[in-house]
């Protein structure tokens, strides 16, 4: 197996997967839809493009920094109706999202040219990168020039990978969380998307592991 390793830091990010009219959620790290969304910018893909391709890839999360989850509260107007007659104006709106947080995202693949190609897309995107919303866009570039990893597995190339952020001297060790995909998994995310355009999803299954840091961990990976 060969694997893409993607840096997602930004002072604010969204993940939401379960927003109504008046709550836009945030999950406490990126979701599939949303990095495969990200992915389709990446590429130029329209909202009707077909999906399974990216959605096939195995995804997994390592959190390297958690951040905070906030929450906005916003005034709308002019918003159509549920029952499509007219609109109103004055609705309340509360958006959650992530403040100072840091992940390595990674998706797994057996055909490494794929990989290879979403590489060059995050160097040279068609149209802009955003974190969740289109207001927020990456502090860093996504892709990492050592990204690519050949030969390693999702749970061997977040192992091996330098720990994002800058290096902590003295600090003891540290446990990092792994969310990963996992078809046994007991966590249910219904993230996997069918298609953007009519805003259709599937579910996955998943695992969440802990692990111990090393020192040499805590120093930050290469650009």
């Amino acid at each position: 197996m060969n694997t893409i390793l993607l840096r997602i830091i930004a002072p604010m990010q969204s993940w939401g997967v379960q927003s109504n009219f008046t709550v836009r959620d945030s999950g406490l790290e990126p979701s599939k839809s949303g990095v495969i969304g990200l992915l389709c910018a990446a590429l130029g893909r329209p909202r009707e493009a077909r999906l399974e391709d990216l959605a096939g890839l195995r995804m997994g999360v390592r959190v390297d920094r958690a951040g905070t989850l906030r929450r906005d509260y916003q005034i709308a107007q002019d918003v159509l109706s549920a029952k499509g007659k007219g609109t109103k104006s004055g609705i309340t709106s509360n958006r959650y999202y992530l403040a100072d947080a840091a992940f390595l995202v990674g998706l797994e693949s057996a055909d490494l040219g794929r990989l290879e190609e979403l590489q060059h897309a995050l160097q040279h995107p068609v149209w802009g990168l955003f974190l969740g919303r289109k207001a927020f866009p990456p502090s860093q570039p996504v892709w990492l020039k050592d990204g690519i990893r050949a030969g390693e597995g999702l749970e061997e190339a977040f192992q091996k990978y330098p720990r994002l952020g800058v290096a902590r001297h003295g600090a003891p060790e540290e446990k990092l969380l792994f969310i990963v995909e996992d078809a046994s998994g007991s966590q249910v995310r219904p993230d996997v998307p069918i298609s953007f355009a009519e805003r259709l999803f599937s579910s996955r299954r998943i695992s969440t592991l802990m692990n111990k840091v090393t020192m040499e961990m805590l120093t930050e990976g290469a650009a």
